[in-house]
């Protein structure tokens, strides 16, 4: 069981770079090769929502400037924007620009990517429901 201990001072993905780590030991996001400007907190981890799968609940901060490399999730991701605005290309979509209030949607294995827009950091809640036991993203 992974407790609260576990995820103290995370680093990592944003809308998840690719770092390679496992979607049940989000603790190896403390990996060097994690994207510098971007940090990741773990807010509730729940089995399924059916067998071989695993939803993550978290809040990801990019910071000004930062831009995530393009990747892909063994899962969909489902992103809220709770402050700031980011650009976001998803492979067979428009890019488009998304702000305060705004959420997007990246389906199971789709390669995309992320950058900052404007003069502020920006802050997601997303939720992934991803196939446990495979790394929550890799490069695409």
């Amino acid at each position: 069981m992974l407790t609260r201990r576990n995820f103290a001072g995370f680093v990592s993905c944003a809308i998840c770079t690719a770092t390679g780590f496992l979607a049940t030991d989000v603790s190896a996001q403390n990996s060097p090769a994690a994207t510098p400007g971007l940090k990741r907190k773990l807010l509730k981890q729940t089995e399924g929502p059916m067998p071989g799968y695993v939803t993550l609940l978290m809040e990801v901060e990019i910071d000004a400037g930062t831009t995530v490399a393009r990747h892909t999730h063994p899962g969909i991701e489902s992103s809220y924007v709770l402050d700031g605005e980011i650009e976001v290309p998803i492979q067979g979509q428009e890019t488009k620009t998304y702000k305060v209030g705004e959420g997007f949607q990246v389906p199971p294995n789709t390669p995309h990517a992320g950058s900052k827009v404007g003069p502020k950091s920006v802050r997601l809640g997303i939720t992934y429901i991803v196939e446990k036991d495979k790394p929550l993203a890799s490069p695409a």
